[in-house]
């Protein structure tokens, strides 16, 4: 299985630096796995209409991971870690607007 690449947004890694001790290293573990499975079975691709990316939410416990798949260049992007409830992905499209 190739390798993909993961780049996290400073938005997020500074999500990720406030989470709750106990999630944190859970979170980061899980990270660390998207290299080598990107598509994991508890993921959910995420409705959004962009051609290059695919845009997917990994659920652990009350977090959210939100990342996005380039699978053209092997990269993923985390873009975002929030609690649910409250988060609603209603900030989608500004997430991804800032990675270009």
């Amino acid at each position: 299985m190739s390798r993909y690449r993961i780049y996290i947004k400073p938005e997020a890694l500074a999500e990720i630096k406030d989470l709750p001790g106990n999630i944190r290293p859970r979170i980061r573990k899980t990270v660390k796995t998207l290299a080598t499975h990107p598509y994991p079975t508890q993921s959910k691709q995420l409705k959004f209409n962009d051609p290059d990316r695919q845009l997917f939410r990994l659920r652990m416990d009350n977090w959210r991971i939100v990342y996005a798949i380039t699978e053209a260049e092997k990269t993923i992007d985390i873009l975002a870690v929030r609690k649910r409830p409250p988060y609603d992905y209603g900030d989608l499209v500004q997430l991804l607007e800032d990675l270009e």
